[in-house]
Order: C-alpha cells, then sequence, then structure tokens
C-alpha cells in the first residue's frame, strides 16, 4: 500500500507539474490607423459616454422605442435561439472539464449457472465387442446449478501528463465566450434592425402627414380652378388638370399606405409578436439625430462583439493544435477495481471474497499512416482559417464604421440644404397660387409648384430618415455600448 500511495502521488504531481503541448495562444496582430478617415472636423452631437450611461437606444428619447427595445431579449425567436446555442457551449465546456477526474463506476450481478457434465459407461467386455452381455453408451447428466453474487466498483483515471484535457477545455472555454459573443451580437442586430424599421415607421408616418396636407391643398387649388371656372375666367382645362392632379396625390397617397403596414408587421415579428395582435399609433418622425462619436479604431477591438467572437475562434482553434499534438505521446491511465464475489449474498462483503486490483497503463502508438500528422495539419490549417477571419472581420467592421461617418457628416450638410429647399417650394407655392388668382400665370405653373413642393418635402423627409437609420447603424458599427470585457469567464 505505501508503494500504491507513493505511485499516485507521482502521478498527481506530475499532472500537477505538466506543460501542456501546442502553441501558447497570443491574440492575433494588426495593424490600425490612428484615426478613423471620414471623421475630419465633424462633431457628433452626443457627448463621449452617451453609451455608457445606459441602453443604447435611449438616446433617442423615444418611449414607444424604448418599451419595444426592451422585448428584444425577452421575445425575439434568433436571440432566444442563440441563449440557446450559449447554454449548449457552457454544457460542452463542462463535459470537457470532466476529464480532469476519474470515471467511477459500480456494478452488481446475480447469476445462475447450471453446467452439463459428461459420463461414459464401457460395460466390462464378457462376451467381446458386440457380444451378448456388452454395453456401451454415452450420456449427458445435469449438472449442479451454482449461485453467483458480485457486487463492486472500478475507476479509470486519464492522467492529463501532456495536456489534452487542459487544451481541449481551453478550446471549449474559448467556444463558449465565442458564443457568448454571437448572443450579444444577436441581440444588437435584432435591436439596430427594429429601431431601423421603428423609425422607417414614423417616415412613412410622416410622409403620410405629408401627403394630407399636399392632398388638401391640391383641394383648395381645385375650388379656386372651378369657381375661377364658373365666373368665366378661367378655362374648363384648368378644372380638369386640377382634378387629374388631386386624383394622383390621392392615389400615392393610398398606396403609401401599404409600405406601412409593411414596416409595422416587420417591427412586430422584431419583437416575437403575430402582425395581427401588434399595432402602433401614427406618430411624427422626430427631427433631431443624435449620433455617438468613434473613437480611435482599436477601440473596436473591444466594443465590437462580432470581433471579439472571431478573436475567441482563433483562441479555440489554438487550443486544438495542443489536443492534436497530445496523439504524438503516451498516454497515462491509472485503472483500480474493488470486487467481492460469492454464493451467499449475506455473507458476500469479506476478505474470503474479495478481489482487488491497482495499476497503471501506459500506450504509445508507433504507426498510424499519418493519421496524427494529418490532424495537426489540419488544426493549424483551421486555425490559420480562423486568423484571416479575424482580421477580415475587423476590417470589415472599419469599412462599416467609415462608412457611415461619411453618410452622416454629408447627409446632415444635405438636410441644411433641403430644409432650405422646403422653405423656397412652400413660398414658391402659395406665390404661385396668388399669381394664378390674379389670372397672372395659367394653372400649369400652380401645378408645377405643388409638385416641386411635395419632392422637396419627400427629399428632406427621406435624408432625415436616412440620417437616423445611418445613425442607429454608426452605433451598431461601434458596438452598442458592448465591451469585450462584458465576455463570462466560465
Amino acid at each position: 500500500m505505501t508503494r500504491v500511495r507513493g505511485f499516485i502521488c507521482a502521478c498527481v504531481f506530475s499532472l500537477l507539474t505538466a506543460c501542456a503541448v501546442g502553441p501558447n495562444y497570443k491574440r492575433p496582430t494588426l495593424t490600425m490607423s490612428a484615426n478613423f478617415k471620414e471623421v475630419g472636423d465633424w462633431k457628433p452631437s452626443q457627448p463621449n459616454d452617451a453609451l455608457a450611461r445606459g441602453p443604447w437606444w435611449e438616446i433617442f428619447n423615444d418611449e414607444v422605442l424604448n418599451q419595444l427595445e426592451s422585448q428584444i431579449e425577452v421575445s425575439n425567436l434568433n436571440v432566444k435561439a442563440a441563449i440557446a446555442s450559449y447554454e449548449e457551449s457552457v454544457a460542452l465546456l463542462r463535459q470537457a472539464r470532466s476529464a480532469y477526474w476519474p470515471t467511477i463506476t459500480v456494478n452488481g450481478q446475480r447469476s445462475r449457472t447450471v453446467s452439463g457434465s459428461s459420463a461414459a459407461s464401457n460395460a466390462s467386455s464378457l462376451g467381446g465387442f458386440g457380444g451378448a452381455g456388452s454395453v456401451s453408451g454415452f450420456g449427458l447428466t445435469p449438472g449442479v446449478p451454482v449461485t453467483r453474487n458480485t457486487l463492486g466498483a472500478s475507476a479509470d483515471w486519464t492522467v492529463d501528463v501532456w495536456g489534452q484535457v487542459r487544451r481541449s477545455a481551453e478550446s471549449s472555454r474559448a467556444s463558449a465566450q465565442a458564443s457568448a459573443a454571437t448572443l450579444e451580437n444577436a441581440k444588437l442586430s435584432a435591436q439596430a434592425q427594429l429601431a431601423t424599421a421603428y423609425f422607417e415607421l414614423r417616415a412613412q408616418d410622416q410622409l403620410q402627414t405629408i401627403l394630407n396636407d399636399i392632398v388638401a391643398a391640391e383641394q383648395a387649388s381645385l375650388k379656386i380652378a372651378e369657381n375661377r371656372y364658373r365666373v368665366g375666367v378661367a378655362a374648363k382645362a384648368d378644372v380638369v388638370t386640377a382634378q387629374t392632379q388631386l386624383l394622383s396625390s390621392q392615389s400615392t397617397q393610398v398606396n403609401a399606405q401599404i409600405q406601412r403596414a409593411t414596416l409595422e408587421h416587420s417591427v412586430a415579428v422584431l419583437v416575437g409578436q403575430e402582425p395581427a395582435a401588434f399595432s402602433q399609433p401614427p406618430v411624427p418622425i422626430r427631427s433631431d439625430v443624435p449620433t455617438v462619436p468613434a473613437g480611435v479604431p482599436s477601440e473596436l477591438l473591444q466594443r465590437r462583439p462580432d470581433i471579439a467572437e472571431a478573436e475567441r475562434k482563433a483562441a479555440a482553434a489554438s487550443a486544438q493544435i495542443g489536443v492534436a499534438e497530445t496523439a504524438f505521446f503516451p498516454s497515462l491511465t491509472l485503472t483500480g477495481s474493488d470486487q467481492y464475489s460469492g454464493g451467499t449474498i449475506s455473507k458476500l462483503i469479506r476478505t474470503a471474497n474479495r478481489v482487488w486490483a491497482f495499476g497503471p497503463q501506459v500506450a504509445l502508438t508507433l504507426f498510424d499512416g499519418g493519421s496524427r500528422r494529418a490532424k495537426v495539419l489540419a488544426a493549424r490549417a483551421e486555425y490559420d482559417i480562423s486568423v484571416d477571419n479575424y482580421r477580415q472581420t475587423v476590417l470589415t467592421a472599419f469599412q462599416s464604421v467609415e462608412d457611415e461617418l461619411v453618410t452622416l457628416r454629408i447627409l446632415e450638410k444635405q438636410a441644411a440644404i433641403e430644409e432650405e429647399a422646403v422653405k423656397a417650394a412652400r413660398e414658391a407655392e402659395t406665390l404661385t397660387l396668388n399669381q394664378y388668382k390674379a389670372g397672372t400665370v395659367p394653372y400649369s405653373s400652380v401645378i408645377s409648384a405643388q409638385t416641386a413642393r411635395l419632392n422637396a418635402e419627400q427629399t428632406a423627409l427621406n435624408v432625415l430618415r436616412d440620417r437616423l437609420t445611418a445613425s442607429v447603424a454608426l452605433i451598431q458599427d461601434l458596438g452598442g455600448g458592448w465591451d469585450a470585457s462584458k465576455l463570462p469567464k466560465p
């Protein structure tokens, strides 16, 4: 027993001091610029800590949007699927870590065995072979039933000398963190989709207001044309033209409801509800566009969950190289068993019936036709793929931020121009209508002025909508206030 204890202590010491084979992971290096190209002198309208004070969508100060966003994590089915995927990865990590411990099994058996016995009887050769009185025969007679009871336990422990279990657990841990980042990315994506659909819905509400105003103005113009025709100072063509213009605007007014209904359905699905049970009353779109500063490019490595996901996948792939390389080294397994076997259950647990065994087992593969080397090469190739994917994810993130920065910067300038254009178009419509009343311009001038006003207001509305959706996209590209320090450490 002293030798056994010494052997166990030696194995435990070797387990604690052994080095795991394979490369130790280091984050892949990247070359980054000091600043984003498209920021320039543009100053966002929110302070640096805008996303640090709470959920990112609260910077829009819209209570309806806040209520809808709060339902994403609870009701959105894509997010719920990502949550289940993360729970699966945590379970796989626990499974990998279970290999640190021995496997202990308990067994019991009761059997009743009956064996046949052979007996050959050869009578004395009284009359010689085949003579009278000679008896020869062969037969089977039943044996005595034997009852055997067995009760015991056995244990197997593969000592992690070369770090296979440690590298497997390291890989599973990184995979679980990648799954957590995937979950955060799914939440952020659903939240951004909801905010985008919401602002497009509000843009449709605003468009309906514009069309209602246009229809009202054209109805007034039609009445003026009819009155002028009635007193003989205008031609019938003016009335027909006014009617045509009014019907065209009313048709556009009705058609706009299709897009609004479609957007309302999209919002319903994003919050996990059936479109039939969901509705949003019309509300005018907000006129200001809050944004957040982009910071510096290096911050994206910590702020975007998709980058964290790609980086953790690279870490998991690196650990798998070590798992593959352990196949070149011998494995050490400690096995032991303790068993009692006897015919009577009441007297089973006694020294005379005990059989125990303990000992190490060492195994080393000498030839496998190159299978182990191929697995190592495959693991290294998988790691190279994950590194390239990580770097591509970072580059794509930089591109997305630059795209939204230039979009917001240019649209802000365009919005100021469109605002002046709307003012001028409305003034031109009023002046032209007054001139028509005075009989100095034909009715076609009124039509042109009203069309110009509608186009200017629609363009200004589109610019405002694009600024809001670009602001949402920029926040999404910046991680939505998320940080890699929030990754769980399972």
